[in-house]
């Protein structure tokens, strides 16, 4: 199986997931750690994540994926939603909650 056969599978068998550096708990950056607490601020406790840090081929692969080149990464019912400056931006604006309660429904 390919990398980005391996990428593929994780969003779409996930309703939400975040590539990110480090865990939910421990992030190991400021933008892993923002697009976290975003995610939490929405209600979504529990989202599939990928610490990238740990595998260098997932940590390119998912650049190429969603031809993006920044980590992290969010994907919300298969569809690439965006990265740190995107979630700010969608969080604000109310677009972000609205999104994540209808994957949850």
């Amino acid at each position: 199986m390919s990398i980005q056969d391996v990428i593929k599978k994780q969003v779409n068998a996930n309703k939400v997931v975040l590539y990110m550096k480090g865990t939910p708990d421990v992030p190991q950056c400021g933008f892993s750690a923002n697009a976290i607490g975003i995610l939490r601020a929405c209600g979504v406790n529990d989202p599939y994540t990928v610490n990238v840090l740990e595998n260098p081929d997932i940590r390119q692969g998912i650049k190429e994926y969603a031809n993006w080149p920044t980590i992290p990464q969010l994907y919300v019912n298969g569809e690439f939603i965006g990265g740190s400056d995107i979630m700010i931006e969608l969080y604000q604006s109310g677009e972000l909650k609205k999104l994540l309660e209808k994957s949850a429904a």
